[in-house]
């Protein structure tokens, strides 16, 4: 499975920001968020498109939805398996200087490939309104992870994705040692404006604790 993406390439790139989209988006709905979180192009920033394209409403979608908070395992086996396969191996990222990140459903495939077992340790996860997935054939791996900078923001009025889902992923986070900033605001189901000056420092912070290319991760 081939996936669809965008780059807006940098001069001399201090790391990488990747960013996925929620349910019914696509690939060009948080390019603009690279311009809003890292004004001063120091990353390169790589959006990537759903694969799912036959699924109500419309728009790009990462995996069919039987209930929130639990993926159907085949169609996020497929997404997951895909995204490692673009951003490992097509790319090459070095995820020791890469934050990943997203909204809603791209918060949800963010924590997969950034807590996943057997996956590389990225610098960071951003994530707005999402969780921490429950499905057959990925299990997360936070005790390997202890010191992972992760950025959490949640509405308290989100009705699709409700807060709890943010307490609990904060709760399995912070229990395996990962270090939580977490925002939540009177917001619903979308990335509330005034987190932005916390996301945007939060990055900065993230990017330059990350260790320099060649060496060895403290």
């Amino acid at each position: 499975m081939s996936l669809i993406h965008r780059i807006r390439e940098v001069e001399n790139p201090a790391g990488n920001l990747v960013l996925l989209h929620g349910r019914g988006a696509d690939e060009h709905d948080l390019f603009g968020l690279f311009d809003v979180l890292d004004p001063g192009r120091t990353l390169r920033g790589i959006t990537v498109g759903g694969p799912l394209t036959n699924i109500p409403p419309g728009g790009r979608h990462w995996y069919v939805v039987p209930r929130v908070g639990f993926p159907e395992p085949e169609t996020f086996g497929a997404s997951y398996a895909a995204l490692a396969s673009l951003l490992d191996v097509e790319l090459g990222l070095d995820w020791s200087r890469t934050v990943v990140g997203g909204f809603s459903q791209g918060t949800v495939m963010s924590y997969a490939l950034g807590l996943g077992t057997g996956r590389p340790v990225p610098a960071g996860v951003l994530a707005f309104s999402g969780f921490v997935p429950t499905v057959d054939g990925w299990t997360p791996d936070v005790a390997s992870r202890s010191g992972l900078r992760v950025f959490v923001a949640h509405g308290t009025n989100d009705p699709i994705m409700v807060p709890e889902f943010a307490h609990d992923a904060r709760k399995l986070l912070e229990a395996g040692g990962a270090r939580v900033e977490y925002h939540e605001t009177a917001a619903a189901h979308h990335i509330d404006p005034r987190v932005i000056p916390e996301a945007q420092r939060w990055l900065r912070d993230t990017i330059a604790a990350a260790p320099l290319r060649g060496a060895p991760a403290a």
